[in-house]
């Protein structure tokens, strides 16, 4: 597998400079987690690499596809269950017993048919995050996986993660070090 390559990467917003010739390399088939304070351009980042933002300049090599995404908004529909919108990245929907397997390891064994309008915003995101690993996707983003999470949540879906990506090749951006260093993987900070 070859390595995801940004070179000299620009990107402005309203004429202020966020990226000024950006160089990365994340390996494939691993874990890298993106760090750096608000504003620096994690997010930003993740939508140029995921192809929903034009960069200004630069070029970008290796991404595979499919992708699969958790975005900082949890999007999911709301007059659906949890179950069914877990469903909804896979082209052929597994199983009743898969998508209850995959929700029972984030903790939501118990509302697998409540419908994502009355889940709470810790059970959407982790809604989402299943969904994106559910999906058969060779590359998956992840934005702020654990937004919402307390510790003891956070630990069992980052647990579920790492045994589920199954070799994907996973890029997110967190704001923990301790979420970072728990992922696996390397870690870049953006403020470097």
């Amino acid at each position: 597998m070859s390595h995801i390559e940004v070179r000299g990467l620009w990107k402005s917003f309203g004429g202020s400079p966020l990226f000024r010739g950006l160089n990365l390399s994340f390996p494939a088939g691993e874990v890298t987690a993106l760090m750096g304070p608000s504003g620096i351009g994690k997010t930003t980042l993740l939508h140029i690499l995921m192809g929903l933002v034009p960069a200004d300049a630069g070029e970008i090599a290796g991404i595979p596809s499919p992708r699969s995404a958790v975005f900082q908004e949890d999007r999911l529909i709301p007059d659906l269950s949890a179950a069914r919108n877990a469903a909804l990245g896979c082209p052929q929907a597994p199983g009743q017993p898969v998508i209850l397997e995959h929700l029972s390891r984030v903790g939501l064994a118990g509302d697998v048919d409540t419908l994502a309008s009355a889940l709470s915003g810790g059970m959407a995101r982790r809604v989402a995050v299943v969904r994106a690993c559910l999906a058969p996707s060779k590359m998956i983003f992840m934005d702020e996986p654990f937004a919402g999470l307390d510790a003891a949540t956070a630990r069992q879906v980052m647990e579920y993660i790492k045994d589920v990506r199954g070799g994907r090749t996973l890029l997110a951006v967190v704001h923990d070090q301790e979420h970072a260093e728990g992922l696996g993987g390397d870690i870049i900070d953006l403020s470097q």
